[in-house]
């Protein structure tokens, strides 16, 4: 491997890189689902409708994804750091923006378009940069990065309730924007992978090595890779979102079936540490396999259960198949796709997900409404979990000179 600069971090040691990213994208999806702390104060001092508040959160979502795929492609051409630096201005932005905001559709442009596309700048950038960065500890790396998105909710939206009932909404708000510009500006320096040229020579040797990006992205790879991440997130968004609904509907109380999601989400947080460690070992492919067929039959397992218990055993074991498999995608794009181009790939993988996640919530409802059980919701939650095992199966092996490279 080439030597490197001494003012440049070395491959397998970017650990600065993962740490910033981390908090980074802790903050930027905090910051998005803090809108659910949002919406009653919101509601009481304006007047807004909670659909009309709520749209904001659907527009943040596919904002963000559609986002995601050119703040990658510019990842890779400009480097990560000047794409975070410019996701960090817009995200203190856009939220002292909303702040401001005198009307609904005001409200709506500012949090749930800007703020999207202010959060799509950080996940592909800094995923595709730790990818690059990292050979034999990805895994980790990737997870550890990824689990950044998992404390958030647990994190930055509990805080932002707390500061709601001192201050009030727009205050808060107001307050989030700054402090994201203070907290996350200094971490820019950290978000640099490692130089391309070393990337490259330990990186795969694959069929798709050398093609541009829009070769690269019509590629039987990609369309498995896509097709997988898309099929997974349809798979598991559903249950997600309507679990907590079901459990009531089992009978139990509104607080109980809560912390069902909770409990999801605490497991998300181990399962994407094992996973990512486990993957490290046996490879990413058929870890990222076993996973998506454990989360198919955990999901349709919600039906076999009716007390908290039961709940909170499947929920341990969904939350953490789905958390865990997450992170995989970005290890198998590294795999398959030349290091020059992981911004761009992982941009057009996160927005086939993005679309498979607003999907799931809509679909389970339509269903629910048509046949008045949540029933079919899970069974179908399995069938197209197993499609997406069915289709990760197809991803191409890593070949045999990368593994001798990496050894």
């Amino acid at each position: 491997m080439p030597a490197s600069s001494p003012s440049l971090p070395t491959l397998d040691r970017n650990w600065a890189l993962v740490a910033a990213g981390a908090l980074m994208t802790c903050v930027a999806i905090g910051v998005v689902f803090s809108l659910a702390v949002f919406l009653e104060p919101m509601g009481t001092d304006t007047g807004w409708s909670r659909a009309g508040i709520s749209a904001a959160m659907t527009l943040a979502f596919l904002a963000m994804g559609f986002s995601g795929f050119g703040w990658g492609a510019w990842s890779d051409r400009h480097g990560p750091r000047r794409v975070v630096l410019a996701g960090v201005v817009l995200l203190g932005l856009a939220s002292v923006l909303a702040s401001r905001t005198a009307t609904l559709l005001q409200f709506q442009a500012t949090f749930g378009i800007l703020i999207g596309v202010a959060a799509g700048a950080f996940f592909a950038p800094i995923i595709s940069a730790t990818s690059v960065s990292f050979e034999k500890r990805r895994g980790l790396a990737i997870a550890l990065v990824s689990a950044g998105m998992g404390v958030a909710p647990m994190t930055i939206a509990p805080l932002a309730g707390w500061l709601v009932t001192l201050y009030g909404w727009r205050t808060t708000m107001l307050g989030i924007g700054i402090g994201t510009w203070l907290l996350l500006l200094p971490f820019v320096h950290f978000i640099r992978a490692v130089p391309m040229a070393a990337a490259a020579a330990r990186g795969p040797t694959a069929p798709t090595q050398g093609m541009p990006a829009r070769d690269a992205l019509r590629s039987p790879a990609f369309l498995v890779l896509g097709g997988a991440f898309f099929a997974c997130c349809a798979a598991h968004s559903g249950p997600i979102f309507h679990t907590v609904s079901y459990a009531i509907g089992c009978g139990l109380p509104v607080v109980a079936a809560v912390t069902i999601y909770s409990m999801e989400g605490l497991a998300g947080l181990g399962g994407r540490l094992l996973f990512g460690i486990s993957a490290d070992k046996w490879g990413a492919k058929p870890v990222l396999v076993v996973g998506l067929l454990v989360q198919a039959f955990a999901a349709v397992a919600y039906l076999a259960v009716n007390q908290l218990g039961g709940f909170y055993a499947v929920a341990i074991i969904f939350g953490a198949a789905y958390g865990g498999t997450m992170p995989l995608y970005a290890a198998l794009a590294r795999d398959a796709f030349d290091a020059r181009i992981q911004g761009t790939v992982l941009g057009a993988a996160t927005l086939l997900s993005s679309l498979g996640m607003a999907l799931g919530p809509f679909i389970g409802g339509w269903l629910y409404d048509r046949f008045g059980s949540y029933a079919w919701l899970y069974i179908g939650s399995m069938v197209v979990g197993l499609a997406a095992a069915g289709i990760a199966m197809m991803f191409p092996r890593p070949s045999v000179v990368a593994r001798m490279q990496m050894a």
